[in-house]
């Protein structure tokens, strides 16, 4: 049986944690919301999350995670143009309405390839002042995530790190036909400098035309990603491009209150692994 294991967000690090920003919408603000706006606040930061993981004992890890939503897309303009209710209700399964075209699997409209461009100039910014480029990068695998990532760290990927296309990591699925993503084949041929997690089916094996997933049904999958990074990963500084569904989850998984991440907008947060296995004895595996 694996071993039981729990999230809590760190307070105290970012303005986006404060509980009085509950139930609102956060945008992209200075540092990503490092609260600290001393010159020397990221490597103060860094050197805190290091010595929080050398303290803690082996059940315990501290990660911190840049969550990116991806820019807008094609079938966020429809929900707008139709509304929540007759979106949900009708038009979200169907792939287009003759005008608009967002199923299956939309792109970036213009304007959300301006949105992944102002989170890659805030990461330039931030880079400059000493952040860390994320040592471990993660994306779902639908097509306007992954437009998004690619936006969002170009020439700032100084190393070349790949970024790697996990299942786990996409939209709510099920009936919205935006939701249903691509083959294998297709992601590999037209993004080959991703890598896509051992496992990937072929085909989009998850989605059905007539059932969605719950939230509950989420928070499993969403759970499920979090304890493949922090039982694999060693690194410290984690980035996922990802959804306002996956968003919602990761925030109720770590025991965050509700906030609302608009598109193309990045939330940074520090995170508690606890274990009820040491940690020095759980499998680790390089991705």
């Amino acid at each position: 049986m694996s071993p039981h294991r729990t999230y809590e967000t760190v307070v105290g690090y970012f303005s986006q944690d404060d509980p009085k920003l509950a139930g609102g919408w956060i945008d992209l603000p200075p540092r990503f919301g490092l609260i600290d706006g001393s010159p020397e606040s990221w490597y103060k930061f860094i050197a805190s999350i290091q010595q929080l993981n050398i303290e803690a004992p082996s059940h315990v890890q501290y990660k911190v995670f840049f969550l990116g939503r991806h820019g807008e897309g094609y079938h966020n303009v429809a929900e707008e143009k139709y509304r929540k209710q007759a979106w949900d209700d009708y038009w979200s399964k169907l792939n287009g309405d003759g005008d608009l075209t967002w199923g299956p699997d939309p792109d970036l409209t213009s304007r959300g390839e301006g949105q992944a461009d102002q989170a890659n100039e805030a990461w330039k910014t931030e880079v400059l002042h000493g952040l860390p480029f994320p040592e471990k990068l993660y994306c779902s695998p639908l097509t306007r995530t992954i437009r998004t990532s690619q936006r969002t760290f170009k020439d700032i990927n100084a190393d070349g790190r790949k970024t790697t296309i996990v299942e786990n990591i996409r939209e709510i699925i099920g009936v919205h036909t935006c939701d249903k993503r691509r083959t294998r084949t297709y992601i590999n041929q037209t993004f080959p400098e991703y890598s896509i997690e051992d496992g990937f089916a072929e085909e989009d094996e998850l989605w059905r035309p007539d059932i969605r997933e719950t939230e509950a049904d989420v928070d499993v999958r969403v759970k499920a990603a979090l304890d493949m990074i922090f039982e694999n990963d060693k690194e410290q500084f984690i980035s996922i491009t990802t959804h306002g569904g996956f968003f919602g989850s990761f925030l109720r998984v770590t025991n965050h209150q509700l906030v609302y991440l608009p598109t193309g907008v990045v939330k940074a947060t520090a995170e508690q692994f606890h274990s009820e296995q040491p940690y020095d004895t759980l499998k680790v595996e390089k991705c």
